[in-house]
């Protein structure tokens, strides 16, 4: 009887996964790991993950159209956006508003230009990086690995010269 309990255990367990899939490893991130396949939402309602940016450096501002502070920085990024344009880095703005039609508002509103994408109801990327604030700036290298966890803000200066010392830019 034990042995039959097991194996309908074992069947359940591997059905589900089958169902719904096998999760994003949510562990959380450390400088040099791998950054895991997480999906996103763009304006066009298309699926997007961070992986299309492979061999260049990605520097994410993750934000919510409530947050002054992320507003107000917004500039700040675009100015950034601006000066290396054309050069190996790509900048994204990640949103963890709750409900879509805030997000689209505030980068139709905004008038937020670049890549500018939805985490929706996956919360995998927020507990993997930790998001306990915002805005919060995260910066990976060229072969998708954490390089800075938390990096300045785009009105730091530091910011900047920081994009300039890496490598291959």
């Amino acid at each position: 009887m034990r042995i039959q309990e097991f194996l309908w255990i074992v069947c359940f367990l591997l059905m589900s996964l089958f169902v719904h899939g096998i999760p994003v490893d949510t562990m959380e991130l450390k400088i040099g790991d791998r950054c895991p396949a997480f999906t996103f939402e763009d304006m066009e309602g298309q699926s997007r993950s961070l992986d299309e940016f492979k061999g260049k450096y990605v520097f994410i501002d993750v934000w919510a159209s409530w947050c002054y502070p992320c507003r107000k920085e917004y500039p700040y990024l675009q100015e950034l956006e601006k000066k290396f344009e054309g050069q190996n880095v790509v900048f994204v703005g990640i949103s963890s508003d709750h409900v879509v039609w805030r997000w689209k508002g505030a980068v139709e509103n905004g008038k937020m230009s670049g890549e500018q994408w939805w985490v929706g109801n996956d919360t995998s990327f927020i507990t993997a990086f930790r998001v306990d604030r915002i805005p919060r700036f995260i910066l990976l290298d060229r072969k998708g690995r954490v390089l800075r966890l938390e990096m300045t803000r785009p009105s730091d200066p530091v910011t900047e010269e920081t994009l300039d010392a890496l490598e291959g830019i």
